[in-house]
């Protein structure tokens, strides 16, 4: 499993390409509750169980359902397992640092840095998430960013229009 999140981080800092991950399903299947559970803690801190649960659902089956739809339209349906993996993982470590952040501006403390801290973390997952679509649909890195940006852009306007009062930071 270190080599695994070795090469999430090396995605992380587009040294590496979702192509670089083993086809697994059981990797699948790992990223898939590894990202449930990082993404549970992460959001329950501001929502309750139930609400963080059909977050995190809804999340799930978001990223997958893109993902395949992007492939299947793509023609490129044979890297969805590493693709989903890239997307998963690199999601879950990303969420993992937001923690602190995130606890931070729902006690109160919403601090210049906090807030920083997250917008950079944003931008982040923003340019991961283009790197790893330009990689598996080889495409240009705009158009990868594009979509990208039309994705997390859609998912967040669904996470707010279900869950108005839950905070969402990936």
């Amino acid at each position: 499993m270190f080599e695994i999140i070795k090469l999430l981080f090396d995605i992380c800092l587009f040294r590496k390409g979702p192509q670089h991950l083993p086809y697994s399903p059981s990797l699948l299947y790992s990223m898939i509750g590894v990202y449930a559970v990082v993404n549970f803690l992460t959001i329950h801190i501001s929502v309750g169980q139930l609400s963080a649960l059909l977050t995190v659902t809804i999340c799930t089956l978001v990223v997958v359902g893109f993902s395949w739809g992007m492939l299947y339209f793509g023609h490129r349906l044979a890297r969805f397992n590493q693709t989903t993996c890239a997307l998963l993982g690199t999601d879950a470590l990303l969420s993992f640092f937001a923690v602190p952040g995130i606890s931070s501006m729902v006690t109160g403390g919403m601090t210049l840095l906090a807030f920083s801290v997250m917008i950079v973390l944003m931008i982040w997952h923003w340019a991961i998430t283009g790197h790893i679509i330009r990689n598996a649909l080889d495409q240009t890195l705009m158009f990868g960013l594009g979509l990208a940006f039309l994705y997390l852009f859609s998912l967040y306007q669904v996470l707010d229009l279900l869950f108005p009062d839950a905070t969402i930071v990936e």
